[in-house]
């Protein structure tokens, strides 16, 4: 679809209207489509594209972060960001002040409601493509906030955000433009006299804003999960205010910073985009979300502030989008590539510690075992052959880190400290106790490796709460079909991002196809190769349904932006 021809020239538009072509036919598609290579190698982003990067993180580092000083503030700096791998950032930022803050956005919306769709569209592509030439600078951001490992803070803090981003620019492009900007329209009718004597009207359908969108960032994935709300609220018309997680704010100011520079550049008002930054434990993120100027709340974190929002702000006519905690679940049956199975689960319970909204935490396997190409295994001894794969993965401590990262908080060191007590509560067993590793470059970093831990299906006092971070139930059922039954009811309970089972009977697939579209968790099948339950690809795969507890939302459909958007009509006869 090309732009209507009343669309205002702009720079930019000219500049990108060829992405917009392929992201239009990619999101259509579903198809592979990725705008910024997820290697950071210097052969892709240069040479010295790494050492500029970490030179530009530093250079944050112990000191206020000039930059977002033209934000409305009260006077004040906070700040008090610690590494998960030991250091103090001792970054300060900017205080939001929230009258003058959000009397700004409202202000700055006019101009650019009235930009059309098509130049907000490639604006927020400019804003993405200079964010992914400060990957690097982002990725150690990512990684002293978050914890995670510097590759995985590279690609998912990095490219595989700003995929989501382009992705949810995309979505929001595509349904405002099934809206035309004005039509002649045309009803039969006769006069007086019987003759032909059609009514006509102009009618113009006006792209309007709902109003000031807030995005509230997680701890874990700082970008990546604030991505999708900050671009789907801009591409519509609104103004953001971006509120970080007080353990998360870098990666997000340098986004915000990026934001403004290019909104400014492009000739609107930089107000569009704000960073709320705050003292840890302040509550700034529940002042926000009660003023009248926020009408859009996108929200990851914990469940029972998401759940204060989808009730009480919801109740408020606020559009609220939430990511929150699920029990994410696997099935194994049987399988006729062993090895594949064990080597695929054990890096999926090992990246990032677990630390993941998509990492898997419930195996149901049932209770006379498994068939494999390598023999029948018992439940138990399915359970050590996967103990021991990811005691090879992480056996060594130099290599393991660069999956494992550093734990994020004192609940996820505790929740692995817990397996023996869990255990005994249980009646079960420790399959594998999560290790401690030493970093080798960071003697403060809290390293964990997974632990397992083996129970009996009917204790669901212990394995249906969430269990977040490095640690796994590996669950006896009397069989699979009673498996499946546990992993729909539990998700339509307890909320899920993600769901796998492994078989090699076709009808045990099928009936894995409906428990999964009965529970409403997208499914992943007999998962070998490089290919992990964790991740999801921008463009082809949704990122939760909006069907169960765990979030009432997916990256990217269009129910995600098109009611941040809405059509004003005027009408009048013409001859």
């Amino acid at each position: 679809m090309t732009a209507p021809a009343t669309t205002p020239a702009h720079p930019l538009l000219a500049a990108h209207a060829g992405v917009l072509d392929e992201i239009r036919q990619a999101l259509a598609e579903r198809s592979y489509y990725s705008r910024y290579p997820e290697s950071p190698s210097p052969r892709v982003y240069g040479e010295s594209a790494a050492a500029d990067g970490l030179a530009a993180h530093e250079a944050h580092l112990g000191r206020p972060y000039a930059a977002l000083s033209g934000q409305p503030t009260d006077g004040t700096f906070v700040g008090s960001e610690v590494s998960p791998y030991g250091p103090a950032l001792g970054v300060t930022y900017p205080a939001f002040a929230v009258e003058a803050g959000l009397a700004a956005a409202r202000a700055a919306m006019p101009a650019w409601r009235d930009a059309g769709p098509q130049v907000r569209a490639a604006v927020c592509i400019e804003i993405v493509d200079r964010i992914n030439q400060r990957s690097f600078e982002i990725a150690n951001a990512v990684m002293h906030t978050s914890g995670q490992p510097f590759v995985m803070s590279f690609q998912a803090g990095g490219p595989h955000a700003q995929d989501r981003a382009i992705e949810a620019v995309a979505a929001g492009l595509v349904e405002q433009e099934r809206v035309p900007g004005t039509v002649v329209w045309e009803k039969p009718g006769r006069d007086r006299e019987g003759n032909p004597a059609p009514t006509r009207m102009q009618k113009d359908y006006r792209i309007v804003p709902r109003g000031v969108a807030l995005v509230i960032g997680c701890n874990t994935f700082p970008t990546w999960n604030a991505y999708p709300g900050i671009f789907a609220s801009l591409v519509t018309g609104n103004a953001v205010v971006v509120k970080p997680h007080p353990r998360a704010v870098l990666p997000l100011a340098i986004s915000v910073e990026v934001a403004r520079t290019v909104l400014e550049e492009a000739g609107f008002d930089p107000a569009l985009v704000q960073l709320a930054a705050e003292a840890d434990g302040q509550g700034l993120a529940k002042t926000l979300a009660e003023r009248d100027e926020v009408a859009i709340i996108d929200y990851t974190g914990g469940p029972g502030f998401g759940a204060w929002l989808e009730q009480s702000a919801a109740a408020n006519g606020k559009l609220v989008y939430t990511e929150k905690a699920g029990i994410n679940t696997i099935v194994v049956d049987s399988t006729d590539d062993l090895r594949g199975v064990l080597g695929n689960l054990a890096f999926s319970l090992t990246l990032y510690s677990g630390q993941m909204c998509t990492a898997p935490q419930n195996l149901y396997v049932p209770a006379d075992g498994v068939a494999t190409d390598e023999g029948h295994l018992s439940f138990d001894e399915f359970g050590d052959r996967l103990a021991a794969a990811i005691s090879r993965l992480t056996g060594d401590d130099a290599k393991a880190v660069e999956l494992l990262g550093a734990t994020v908080n004192d609940q996820v060191r505790a929740n692995a400290d817990s397996l023996a007590a869990l255990a005994a509560d249980a009646e079960g067993r420790v399959v594998l106790d999560s290790r401690r590793i030493a970093h080798p470059g960071w003697a403060d970093a809290v390293v964990r490796a997974p632990g397992l831990v083996a129970v009996d299906v009917a204790r669901e006092d212990i394995y249906t709460q969430e269990c977040f971070g490095p640690v796994g139930f590996l669950i006896r059922t009397s069989s699979t079909e009673q498996s499946l039954a546990q992993l729909a009811d539990t998700v339509r309970e307890h909320g899920a991002m993600t769901a796998a089972v492994y078989s090699t009977d076709e009808k045990v697939l099928d009936a894995a196809r409906e428990a999964a579209a009965e529970a409403g968790v997208a499914l992943s099948e007999n998962l070998t190769g490089q290919i992990f339950v964790n991740q999801t690809a921008a463009f082809s795969d949704f990122h939760g349904t909006g069907a169960n507890p765990a979030a009432n939302a997916a990256y990217t459909d269009a129910a995600f932006v098109a009611n941040r958007f809405r059509v004003i009509t005027s009408r009048r006869h013409v001859a």
